[in-house]
C-alpha cells in the first residue's frame, strides 16, 4: 500500500516538472523584430506619472502680458481708473424728439378724417340733389343725420333750416348745395366757441390741466400726446401720473414725457392719486414750468366712490393753484354712450373742454355736435389716429370739410 502511494506522489512530481518546463519555455520565446518604416515617424512618448512633479509647485506663474500670443499679437492695455474712483458708465443719451407744429394740424390729417366721416356727407348732397324732395326725401335726411349721433334736437334744427332755403334757393346746382350744406353744419358745429385749451393763467404760472374719463379711452395717451402739443407750441410741461391704480400706467406717462422733454411727477403703485397730483402742481410752480398736466385713473362714471375720489383729487389740486382746464375724454366710436358717461361727469367736476379719440374710425361724426349741445362746452381736441402727433386741435371748417368732402 504505502509502495502504491509513493509512486503516485512520484508521478505528480514528474508531471509538474514538466509542465513548468513546457510554460517557461513559451514565455521566453523571442517576439518578431519591429518592422522598420523609414518614411513614419514615431510618435512622442507618453508621459508618466510623475513626470510633472519635475517642476517645482512654488515656481511663479507667468501673468498673461508675460505669454506670447499667436502671431505676436500684444495683450490689450486695460487702463485701470484711480483708486477709489468707479468707471464712469456710458449712458446713452435721450433723443429728444422736436413735435410737428400744431398749426393746420387737422389739415393735415383732413384726408385720414374724410375717409371715415365721407358717408354723411355724400348722403346728403346725394339727397339734396334730387329732383323733388318731398316728406320721405327729408325724412332720410333726418335718418342720415341721426345714424350719424347729431342728436335728435339739431337734426330738427338743421332739417328744418335746410328745407327753408333750399325752398327760397328754388333751383339747385350741386355747387350751390354744397356751399348750402356746408354753411348749415358749420352752424351745427359752432365756429364761435372758444376752443383754445387754456394754459396760460391770468395771474402766475403754472396752468394746470386735468384730464379725466372713463376706461380704456385713452387718457393716458391723450395726456402725452397733449404734451407734445403744448411743445410744439413752445411752452414747458410737468407730467402728474395720478393714475396710481394701473401699474403701467405711470411709466407709460413717463416715457411719453421723455420723449419730448417733459418732467414727470409720480407716487408708489397704489398711492394716493391727490397727492401725487398736488405734488405735481407744487413741482410746476417751483420749476416755473408753463403748464401741468394731470393723468387721472379711468373710473367708469356709475361707481360713485371713484367719482367721489376724482371730486377729491380737484380739491386737493387747487390748494396749489386753480384748475384752467378739465379736459373730458371721450371715445368717438361709443356714441350716445359717450353722452351719459359725460352727463355724470360734468356733474363731479366742471368740465371745461372735450377731447374726442378715434374719430378716425368711426361714421359717427355727429358726436361732436351731440356732445356739445349735451354740456354746453366745446370739443378743443380730436384723437385722429395711433400716431405721436395724431392728437390736433379742433378745427369746426377743416372738420365740416372733411365731412361734406371734396
Amino acid at each position: 500500500m504505502d509502495t502504491v502511494i509513493l509512486a503516485v506522489v512520484i508521478a505528480v512530481v514528474v508531471l509538474a516538472a514538466v509542465g513548468g518546463l513546457v510554460v517557461g519555455g513559451r514565455r521566453r520565446r523571442p517576439l518578431p523584430p519591429p518592422t522598420t518604416r523609414p518614411d513614419l515617424t514615431a510618435p512622442p512618448a507618453e508621459p508618466h506619472v510623475g513626470d510633472e512633479a519635475e517642476t517645482p509647485r512654488d515656481e511663479p506663474r507667468r501673468t498673461i502680458e508675460e505669454v506670447d500670443l499667436p502671431g505676436g499679437a500684444a495683450p490689450p492695455t486695460v487702463e485701470e481708473p484711480p483708486a477709489g474712483e468707479l468707471p464712469a458708465e456710458e449712458l446713452p443719451a435721450v433723443e429728444i424728439e422736436v413735435p410737428e407744429p400744431t398749426a393746420g394740424r387737422l389739415v393735415r390729417l383732413r384726408a385720414r378724417l374724410s375717409r371715415s366721416q365721407n358717408a354723411l356727407g355724400k348722403g346728403l348732397l346725394a339727397l339734396l340733389s334730387r329732383e323733388h324732395l318731398d316728406d320721405d326725401t327729408w325724412e332720410e335726411i333726418e335718418d342720415i343725420l341721426l345714424t350719424a349721433d347729431v342728436g335728435v334736437q339739431p337734426t330738427q334744427e338743421l332739417v328744418e333750416r335746410l328745407r327753408e332755403r333750399v325752398k327760397v334757393l328754388g333751383t339747385r346746382t350741386p355747387a350751390e348745395l354744397r356751399t348750402l350744406l356746408r354753411e348749415e353744419l358749420l352752424t351745427l358745429v359752432g365756429p364761435e366757441l372758444d376752443r383754445a385749451v387754456r394754459t396760460e393763467p391770468e395771474t402766475g404760472k403754472p396752468g394746470v390741466v386735468m384730464v379725466v374719463g372713463v376706461n380704456g379711452t385713452g387718457k393716458t395717451t391723450t395726456t402725452g400726446k397733449l404734451a407734445r402739443v403744448l411743445i410744439a407750441d413752445g411752452q414747458t410741461v410737468v407730467l402728474g401720473a395720478a393714475d396710481t391704480f394701473r401699474a403701467a400706467a405711470a411709466d407709460q406717462l413717463q416715457t411719453w414725457g421723455e420723449r419730448v422733454g417733459a418732467y414727470t411727477v409720480r407716487g408708489p403703485e397704489g398711492g394716493d392719486p391727490a397727492s401725487v397730483a398736488f405734488d405735481a402742481v407744487k413741482e410746476g410752480k417751483e420749476m416755473a414750468a408753463d403748464v401741468v398736466l394731470i393723468d387721472t385713473a379711468g373710473r367708469l362714471h356709475t361707481k360713485t366712490g371713484l367719482m367721489d375720489e376724482l371730486g377729491k383729487v380737484k380739491r386737493v389740486v387747487e390748494k396749489q393753484a386753480p384748475l384752467d382746464e378739465v379736459l373730458l375724454v371721450l371715445d368717438a366710436t361709443t356714441g350716445q354712450n359717450g353722452l351719459v358717461q359725460a352727463r355724470v361727469f360734468a356733474e363731479v367736476v366742471d368740465i371745461t373742454g372735450i377731447v374726442l379719440t378715434k374719430l378716425d374710425g368711426t361714421a359717427k361724426g355727429g358726436i361732436v355736435v351731440a356732445v356739445q349741445r349735451e354740456l354746453g362746452v366745446p370739443v378743443k381736441l380730436v384723437g385722429l389716429g395711433e400716431g405721436a402727433d395724431d392728437l390736433a386741435p379742433f378745427e369746426p371748417e377743416a372738420f365740416v370739410d372733411a365731412l361734406i368732402g371734396e
